[in-house]
């Protein structure tokens, strides 16, 4: 169970950093079709990406591994708000599996902390 928890969270941190390095770098036409369609402005983007860099970082620890995958089920929350205000029921679909992975992080570190999976 170790080690799935290992591989779960090193998917998450690595996501949460190359989400939060694109942000940094020069906006797509693709991107900025979908800022505007969500109703947000490129001058938002470096705040954006360092915010999913300091949620990587803060999943790294034990001590701010809760927090860390509250903040990323919130900011992909808040995408899929953002899409359905702007009636795009695909895009907010695709972030399903994106807003299961730190749910499913929360539930197993709990569930592994409370020793649950042992059967004695």
């Amino acid at each position: 169970m170790k080690t799935i928890t290992i591989v779960l969270m090193a998917i998450s941190a690595i996501l949460s950093f190359k989400h939060g390095w694109d942000a940094f770098r020069p906006a797509t036409s693709e991107q900025l079709k979908m800022m505007t369609m969500l109703g947000t402005s490129p001058n938002l983007m470096p705040y954006l990406g360092a915010l999913s860099i300091s949620i990587g970082l803060l999943l790294l620890f034990p001590q701010t591994f809760f927090i860390s995958n509250v903040l990323n089920a919130c900011t992909i929350l808040l995408i899929m708000a953002l899409a359905l205000r702007a009636g795009d029921v695909k895009t907010a679909l695709i972030e399903i599996p994106f807003l299961a992975l730190p749910l499913l992080l929360i539930w197993i570190k709990s569930n592994f902390q409370l020793n649950l999976w042992s059967w004695s």
